[in-house]
């Protein structure tokens, strides 16, 4: 007796195609999770780095206010001295410009302000800074590296106008379901109302990662038939689209960052977590700092008024202020700069 062959069962396991779309999808819904979770993370940190510099420089600007308005009133009493001396006495044609020179070289090492108000000063100032402008390196530039400077800006200006055109997309997909007057409740009006505030936000910050946050939150994705290879073939392309604007929108969070960490704020807010980390006290050290210019500029706004007042002579003036000649001239060159960025590396 011939042996029955079994029916065939009907299998359930889709075809190859799907398959292969089933782990394609997978593969790019783990990377679409991994870039929201690397935004999130990316976007807290430079809000909370802008947040700590927002805070230092309000902190700064309490503790060295009153130092600063005191720097200023040394600075003008010096330069009315000056002025004063250059009015009321007489002075020979080589000792007129060896004190503006003492004069010049008070301003030129940052210890006053930069006042060129006469004649000598302003001549002296051009031979001292008139250098040449570079000869400009356009002309030696080609054609072609020209025109792949276009094409570069060109390219990125397409892809700019694509992410803008994605994002809108979603933005529209989500008025759409939360737009307040799509309800009649008032509850839920006012529920869609606050939903509508940050999409609305979202979008005009181009923040694709926000709005998928939020499509998830109130799920309200796109349903798909995992079974259908059109729905499965559109849901791939669909989630690789968002995730090169991801990515995008990462390296910009990445950019920024970097870019807010060395403003001379953001060094500063640094400099201040490596001096935290050595139990210094950086705040403590920059007051100091400017306290110590307070009292080197007061000696010298004293030894000018010594000189108005004719209480030393031509020749010990043109000695220069001892403290000024006590000081390193590196230093006296970089102290202004110390005030507001030196916090200790």
């Amino acid at each position: 007796m011939a042996r029955k062959t079994p029916p065939a069962s009907h299998s359930i396991t889709p075809p190859l195609a799907l398959s292969q779309l089933h782990l394609r999808l997978q593969f790019l819904e783990k990377e679409h999770q991994s870039l929201l979770k690397q935004i999130k993370r990316k976007r807290t940190e430079l809000k909370n780095f802008v947040e700590q510099t927002r805070n230092l420089a309000t902190e700064i600007f309490h503790q060295t206010s009153p130092s600063f308005q005191k720097m200023a009133e040394l600075d003008r009493e010096i330069h009315a001295l000056f002025d004063e001396i250059f009015t009321t006495r007489k002075f020979g044609k080589q000792t007129l410009k060896n004190i503006e020179a003492v004069y010049l070289k008070l301003q030129l090492t940052g210890i006053i302000s930069l006042k060129p108000s006469r004649k000598q000063f302003n001549k002296e100032l051009d031979e001292l800074f008139d250098n040449p402008e570079p000869e400009s390196d356009f002309s030696r530039e080609t054609a072609e590296d020209r025109w792949q400077a276009q094409e570069s800006v060109e390219s990125q200006s397409v892809t700019r106008t694509e992410d803008k055109r994605k994002i809108r997309e979603i933005f529209l997909r989500l008025a759409e379901i939360f737009h307040p007057d799509k309800v009649k409740d008032s509850e839920t009006q006012k529920y869609h109302t606050e939903i509508m505030k940050s999409i609305n936000q979202a979008y005009q910050e181009g923040d694709l990662a926000r709005l998928l946050e939020i499509e998830l939150l109130q799920q309200v994705g796109e349903v798909i038939d995992n079974n259908s290879e059109d729905d499965l073939t559109r849901k791939c392309r669909t989630i690789e689209q968002q995730n090169q604007i991801l990515l995008n929108q990462y390296e910009n969070l990445k950019r920024e960052l970097r870019l807010a960490k060395n403003t001379p704020e953001g060094t500063m807010v640094s400099d201040s977590r490596k001096a935290a980390k050595k139990g210094i006290d950086s705040m403590a050290i920059m007051v100091q700092t400017i306290d110590n210019q307070i009292n080197v500029v007061s000696q010298i706004r004293d030894f000018v008024k010594d000189f108005r007042e004719e209480k030393m002579t031509i020749k010990e003036f043109l000695g220069g202020p001892p403290t000024l000649d006590s000081l390193d001239e590196e230093i006296m060159e970089d102290i202004l700069e110390q005030m507001l960025s030196e916090l200790m590396r």
